[in-house]
């Protein structure tokens, strides 16, 4: 081999350290994406908005957010309990004699009685459809000869038809308890011997919603002029694709739509945040922010959930400044929570208040500084969530000012968990139309239940053309 001349020896040299710098970037990089979906692997329903659902049948034992000390999850302690109790007025008392003594085999004919032991059974009576005949008689007059026919009653509009029971306990099945048209025709046929088919089940609830309309415009009206409201949305598969069901609701109101998109578009179309002035609660996604008539209040429980996984990615023993603004954030909790208690917020003690207000702002500053270089995603992700606490506080810590303003934004979240219910147990809905309908029915059950309305009766009520509307806003 030739000898090669200081000239050529440097450019080969000068080659060898340009390939090495090559690969030390190509390793840097691929060392940054291992990490970034290794903690993309590391995301849990406890530490992100994934559903439950996600995580399968493997999924581990549930871990709470909940710190030592307060209370454990379940019945409250005091909270009286609900079981199956004794009437005092049964529908009928059925007598048990024994015949012979168990001690010498004689008989017990006409012996003294020695006391009563009581054992009741509640159960359904058969089930038997009942079939009403009308008959609307058409009289000749004997005058002028004319044939009049009577009113026919009300609610009798069709030779044959199913009546407003009938029609209320399909309803309850179809859009209260989540069964397809078919499982709720083939249930009707088999509890009640009443012959349904999946279309007559579709045709009734689309006489249902029909129904609706004045009820979804005093709800858009009432929600609309709320001091505080909720928002959320998410995902529903419709006729093969993906579309967005969105909620608003108060404390008496609830209205569900459901549209194509998931951004303002929809968000305009449901009719409630572009009227609305008040509070409204939600998580932090950006469309909310384009409502500027609002004052905005922002989900602590997605916050603490954002945080937890800032936690789970920081090396063992070592301090996290995710970990002090998680348990500031808890303590104004148990201090506003308690202050509620005891009669309002006038009670809160400021300084205490203060403290932990500090100690939220100053770990957002230091999280914001520490991801300032926002080398990789799972960093920038961090950065934009510090940042994002510190430009956003008064937003995060309203609750803390308004005791109308809850912690968080779970009565929204429930508004639509109703839905992912319905996806799981009978699938996705096969028209936008029938989306449609379900979400208008829905929103009238949520609604009623808000005012201790059975399912049952509202929809009696409806089936009746007459829908049941809350009395007070």
């Amino acid at each position: 081999m030739p000898a090669l001349s200081y000239d050529e020896l440097a450019g080969r040299l000068a080659e060898t350290l340009t390939a090495l710098e090559r690969a030390n970037a190509v390793i840097a990089e691929q060392g940054a994406r291992i990490v970034e979906l290794e903690a993309r692997l590391g995301q849990n329903p406890g530490n992100s908005s994934r559903p439950p659902s996600s995580q399968g049948l493997a999924k581990p034992a549930p871990k709470s957010l909940r710190k030592k000390g307060q209370r454990r999850p379940g019945r409250p302690k005091g909270h009286p309990g609900s079981t199956l109790e004794m009437v005092a007025d049964p529908s009928r008392i059925e007598r048990h004699e024994p015949q012979r003594c168990q001690g010498c085999g004689g008989g017990l004919a006409g012996s003294v009685q020695a006391g009563v032991e009581r054992r009741q059974v509640f159960d359904l009576l058969p089930v038997q459809v009942e079939v009403v005949e009308h008959e609307l008689v058409k009289r000749r007059c004997r005058g002028c000869g004319t044939v009049t026919s009577p009113v026919a009653p009300p609610g009798v509009r069709a030779p044959v038809q199913y009546g407003p029971r009938a029609t209320a306990i399909c309803l309850y099945l179809y859009a209260g308890q989540f069964l397809s048209k078919d499982r709720t025709a083939s249930a009707l046929g088999e509890l009640f011997g009443l012959p349904v088919t999946g279309a007559a089940v579709l045709a009734m609830t689309r006489r249902a919603a029909g129904g609706l309309e004045g009820f979804l415009e005093r709800a858009r009206a009432e929600i609309a002029v709320a001091p505080v409201a909720h928002f959320d949305e998410t995902g529903l598969r419709v006729a093969g694709r993906l579309h967005w069901v969105h909620s608003a609701s108060t404390g008496t109101w609830s209205l569900i739509t459901v549209h194509a998109k998931r951004g303002v578009e929809a968000m305009n179309a449901a009719g409630v945040l572009n009227h609305f002035t008040g509070v409204a609660v939600h998580d932090a996604w950006a469309p909310y922010d384009t409502y500027t008539a609002a004052e905005h209040a922002l989900c602590n429980a997605h916050l603490l959930r954002e945080l937890q996984y800032v936690i789970d990615n920081t090396p063992g023993g070592q301090w996290c400044w995710a970990a002090q603004a998680g348990d500031a954030l808890l303590q104004m909790k148990t201090l506003v929570e308690d202050c509620l208690a005891g009669g309002g917020l006038g009670h809160l003690d400021r300084q205490a208040l203060d403290d932990q207000v500090k100690l939220f702002h100053d770990a957002a500053v230091i999280g914001a500084n520490a991801t300032r270089a926002r080398t990789g995603k799972l960093m920038a992700k961090f950065h934009a969530l510090a940042t994002r606490m510190r430009t956003r506080q008064d937003d995060y810590l309203r609750f803390t000012r308004d005791p109308c303003v809850p912690f968080t934004n779970n009565a929204a979240e429930g508004e639509i968990r109703m839905i992912k219910v319905r996806q799981k147990v009978s699938g996705c809905q096969r028209t936008l139309t029938g989306a449609q309908r379900f979400c208008a029915i829905r929103s009238y059950l949520a609604t009623a239940r808000k005012h201790a309305v059975t399912f049952f009766d509202a929809l009696v009520q409806l089936a009746e053309g007459r829908p049941w509307m809350p009395t007070t806003a």
